[in-house]
């Protein structure tokens, strides 16, 4: 199906099934795809469409940006790295003297580590309240694929490349991660769930999306 939005043609696919509700998913190729109940109309698909359209764009933007190849590190005094959202030169972030390339690495990394453990641990105390839950343990990590993870008996991981996101970013990722506590799958309850906390959470998702890529050593 083909929806107009904002003067440009929406390519969506649509998949009729017993669910009660109209459904909206963009997968990691920029496929949008629609599930609506049984005897849906067009009109009334595209109108949900047309409602997340703004949110559609965005998140194909993320993901066809998210796939370009990102800038290689310039690992010297004036190079620059981004942390929490903000961008600085590698010596405002760590010693740089007598280090060769690897070495600022490592240390960059320890540095990112440390800043990570310090945020996550500082700011998921009031999300931890708001909830009422309280994971087994936290643990900082080194992870290609996830920016966090919930394990079955109660162990949360963060990536410590969120140290390199704005707060408002890391806060998500925590948020996410909580209610995983309360609902490991990510279904209606989940999703309901994490936007009572953060109702802007898609914006969140979409930022790491199309930042993701340069938010690497």
């Amino acid at each position: 199906m083909e929806i107009e939005f904002e003067n440009q043609l929406l390519h969506v696919h649509v998949h009729y099934g017993h669910g009660r509700k109209i459904t909206l998913h963009i997968d990691a190729i920029g496929l949008v795809t629609v599930k609506a109940p049984i005897g849906t109309s067009e009109e009334v698909i595209q109108s949900a469409v047309r409602q997340h359209g703004r949110w559609i764009m965005e998140s194909k933007q993320a993901v066809a940006e998210a796939h370009q190849a990102p800038q290689a590190k310039e690992y010297q005094e004036e190079g620059k790295f981004l942390h929490l959202g903000r961008e600085y030169l590698l010596q405002e972030l760590i010693s740089t003297a007598d280090l060769n390339e690897e070495q600022l690495k490592q240390e960059l990394k320890k540095f990112y580590f440390a800043s990570c453990r310090k945020v996550v641990g500082q700011r998921i105390i009031p999300y931890q309240q708001q909830l009422r839950v309280k994971p087994r343990s936290i643990e900082i990590v080194e992870s290609r694929t996830k920016w966090g993870s919930c394990s079955s008996d109660k162990k949360l991981t963060f990536n410590y490349r969120l140290a390199m996101a704005p707060l408002e970013v890391i806060d998500y990722v925590i948020v996410h991660e909580l209610c995983h506590l309360l609902h490991m799958n990510h279904d209606r309850s989940f999703w309901r769930r994490l936007g009572s906390v953060m109702p802007d959470y898609k914006a969140k998702e979409a930022f790491l999306a199309r930042n993701g890529q340069a938010m690497t050593l």
